[in-house]
């Protein structure tokens, strides 16, 4: 359902209001009315973006190991406050080198790529009189718990000196754990402590990782990994190394944090974790609505979106129920599909057989909607079975430098609640042409700067995979109304999503409450709703992006064919929106008007 975002947390995308009017104006132009670059200012501002980059790896190791640099594949992220201090310190020291570059000086592509970590930079110090929301580094989404297992499964382990990393970060892993209860207990002293229902799928999640024989946990991957290269004697020491870090370092410390959740924090958690109950929390949300859709539309009119856009789809849902020939009323299609075993796979080989299937289907089409294709492959995998029944699909990014590939993780553990006649749409979303396609692709646009080739903004990169959910009637999915219904449920669920999220944090809706609309409307099981409105509170916001940014590319593809009726190209237009990394939407807006004009001129030479 999503991709992984920037773990740094500090990057993730977003503009402030006034910035997003710059980014609009100069965007445009300076690509309309290009002017001759000074070499001073350029090799400037490309030794910033340099000196950031490393200054990046460097503070957040954990980070450069998911991008591939393996550099500080030793050590762990500092996730003390004081690093947290420093950070926003140097943020403002990038503010002051980014404000010493003349921009009017810079060539078109390197005044965008100005102005979007001008941007970043002023964003993420916004961020910082939000300390409440920093406190809150573990829920049932995210947090050391879950994320030192993912970061152990993509670090190098075939060498002995990538082992010995993995055994450095394991001995460092207490000091990480001891980090992040001072932030919890920070938030306790705030009044920022998480909901309940999420913390209480916290104590679970860690049970599932402390298997009793430490070879059978999730966190000794690694030594499962272990060059065949390596002489017997030296697999057998590192391997035995592994289980001792284990049993000594990572289970302990895994445990306090565990011990003082269930004890000392989880006690102290909400029963409603909506942002308006936090103090400073509806300020909190307007800067998150702002964070996660690049836009300036306040609650209200997300809301009505919402609403809108549900009502649409429901009319088509029941449309498809029609062509179906199902005889009773669409509460009864619904139970239909959610109980009849033909809909349903067997076995969690056979769910993951299914996607690749998808896959195998869907690869050689490709072709027609797109004039590039990204050289990096993806592979379909289950998730691992800590995470839950109530997890959701979600993807990992290849590894810039080709030694990892794209993930498809499938949630194999709740077959009762993956029919097949949802797949082929949760599939265009996490793989291709959704997910896979679109970050893959950025990774390898080495004319961008490195920062933004991996730049995350919600609003664009979970809009372009809803959008791409609508393609798959050009790849040769959603033939009966099954598959097509299948594709409308989800499209739905993320339409619900605006008025569930704004109705949370911003309307006092209730937990039961947001449940029960969104269960009403998009007939998806309750037990999958549930899951899905605890991720609305402990991620405020997030789930607003997928729906404004599909909305929007839409809105520009609409206008590009208006504008250039014969002369629209679908496939060119898809690499219009791709080729500039993840951008704010207002600035997807100017790049594709600036390509329409290109277009036309293209076509009159």
């Amino acid at each position: 359902m999503r991709a992984r975002e920037d773990r740094t947390g500090l990057w993730r995308g977003t503009l402030l209001r006034g910035m997003l009017c710059l980014l609009v104006l100069v965007a445009g132009a300076a690509l309309a009315q290009p002017a001759p670059a000074d070499p001073g200012e350029t090799r400037r501002l490309h030794e910033l973006f340099d000196a950031d980059w490393q200054w990046r790896m460097r503070t957040f190791p954990e980070w450069a190991t998911f991008r591939g640099d393996h550099r500080y594949g030793d050590r762990l992220n500092d996730r003390s406050r004081q690093a947290e201090n420093q950070a926003y310190a140097y943020a403002r020291d990038r503010l002051a080198r980014l404000r010493s570059i003349e921009p009017a000086s810079l060539s078109s592509a390197d005044r965008i790529s100005y102005d979007i970590l001008l941007a970043n930079t002023l964003q993420w110090i916004e961020g910082e009189a939000h300390a409440g929301l920093r406190t809150q580094v573990v829920d049932a989404q995210e947090g050391l718990h879950l994320g030192f297992s993912e970061l152990l499964r993509v670090s190098p382990a075939a060498r002995e000196a990538d082992a010995r990393n993995v055994l450095a970060r394991m001995a460092a892993f207490p000091r990480a754990v001891d980090q992040v209860i001072e932030r919890l207990r920070e938030g306790i002293a705030m009044g920022w402590v998480t909901f309940r229902p999420s913390m209480q799928r916290v104590l679970a999640q860690i049970d599932g990782q402390l298997n009793e024989d430490v070879t059978q946990s999730v966190l000794y991957e690694p030594f499962t990994r272990l060059g065949a290269d390596l002489p017997e004697i030296l697999r057998n020491q590192l391997s035995a190394e592994g289980q001792r870090a284990l049993r000594e370092q990572v289970y302990p410390a895994m445990s306090r944090l565990r011990s003082f959740i269930a004890t000392e924090y989880l006690p102290r958690a909400p029963a409603d974790g909506a942002l308006g109950s936090y103090p400073g929390g509806a300020a909190a949300y307007d800067y998150l609505i702002r964070l996660r859709t690049t836009t300036d539309l306040p609650a209200n009119a997300i809301h009505a979106i919402g609403q809108r856009e549900v009502a649409r789809l429901r009319a088509e849902m029941e449309a498809q129920m029609k062509l179906s020939g199902f005889e009773g009323d669409f509460a009864q299609f619904v139970k239909f599909l959610n109980s009849d075993p033909r809909f349903f796979h067997a076995s969690a080989e056979a769910l993951l057989a299914g996607y690749r299937d998808i896959a195998g289907r869907v690869d050689p089409e490709l072709p027609k909607l797109f004039a590039e294709l990204p050289r990096a492959q993806y592979g379909i995998r289950a998730i691992p079975a800590h995470l839950g029944a109530g997890r959701a699909e979600y993807y990992d990014s290849p590894a810039p430098d080709g030694t990892r590939p794209g993930w498809f993780n499938a949630n194999t553990a709740a077959l009762a609640r993956r029919p097949i006649w949802g797949m082929e749409t949760l599939f265009a979303h996490e793989a291709v042409p959704g997910h896979h396609l679109q970050i893959a692709r950025a990774q390898e646009l080495t004319n961008l700067p490195q920062f933004r080739r991996v730049t995350y903004y919600t609003a664009f990169i979970e809009g372009w995979a809803l959008y791409a959910e609508t393609l798959g009637d050009q790849l040769g999915l959603y033939k009966e109304p099954y598959s097509r219904f299948g594709h409308l449920q989800w499209q739905i669920f993320r339409a619900a999503r605006l008025a569930v999220d704004t109705g949370i944090h911003a309307f006092g809706w209730t937990r039961a409450q947001a449940i029960d609309w969104m269960t009403e409307r998009t007939d998806f099981a309750r037990e999958t709703v549930e899951a899905e409105v605890d991720r609305y509170y402990v991620w405020p916001g997030q789930a607003l992006g997928y729906m404004i940014g599909e909305l929007k590319i839409i809105e520009l593809r609409d206008r590009a064919r208006a504008a250039l009726g014969e002369r629209f190209d679908l496939r060119r237009f898809h690499m219009a929106v791709l080729d500039n990394g993840a951008v704010p939407l207002p600035v997807l807006e100017r790049c594709v008007d600036d390509w329409i004009a290109a277009e036309r001129a293209r076509s009159l030479n």
